[in-house]
């Protein structure tokens, strides 16, 4: 009985270094941030409500990208890593309130994200945990890409080159991913 007690007791404390708050992003990142153009991280007004929706329930956020709010009771499939087409929004926004971290990017028009970002952002996200990377047509003009956590927006224009764009996201998903800047950062 002591030592089931103690294996609750290291898990729960494992929970909570985990779980720690957001990290401050890396000078290096913010550099290619500002040299690509991307505005500042932002913490947006948004409906902090944690409630569930009914299933397929669709909700209009305050912002796009929606980075908090209520939400489908399910939450998009973590793997694959990079899907394809756009993913439901309220889906997304339960993965955020577990700690995810969502990388947006316009992937059609004339401010579309380039290839070679989309690549070089493809390989991080497979290659990290709770993160996912979708294309997100309804971007606000001249952002090309979001990188969303609970209630956390970095938006960057088109111009951010590959290295850039890989730099900012990694320093984006080290300082938000499952912490608990999200409510429930410890689920998976």
């Amino acid at each position: 009985m002591a030592v089931a007690g103690l294996g609750v007791v290291a898990l729960v404390f494992g929970q909570l270094i985990r779980a720690s708050g957001a990290k401050p992003i890396p000078e290096v990142a913010v550099e290619a941030a500002r040299a690509a153009g991307c505005g500042d991280v932002q913490t947006p007004e948004s409906d902090p409500a944690r409630t569930h929706l009914s299933s397929g329930q669709t909700f209009a956020y305050a912002h796009e990208p929606a980075t908090a709010g209520p939400h489908d009771p399910a939450p998009l499939p973590s793997d694959p890593h990079v899907y394809t087409s756009p993913v439901p929004e309220t889906n997304a926004v339960h993965n955020l309130e577990h700690a995810y971290v969502l990388i947006y990017y316009r992937a059609d028009g004339p401010t579309a994200l380039s290839q070679d970002d989309v690549q070089a952002l493809a390989s991080l996200a497979n290659s990290e945990s709770k993160v996912i990377m979708a294309p997100y047509p309804s971007l606000p003009g001249g952002i090309s890409l979001a990188l969303v956590a609970w209630n956390k927006l970095w938006s960057c224009p088109e111009s951010a080159s590959p290295q850039q764009a890989r730099t900012i996201a990694s320093a984006f998903i080290d300082a938000y991913r499952g912490t608990a800047n999200a409510p429930e950062a410890g689920a998976p």
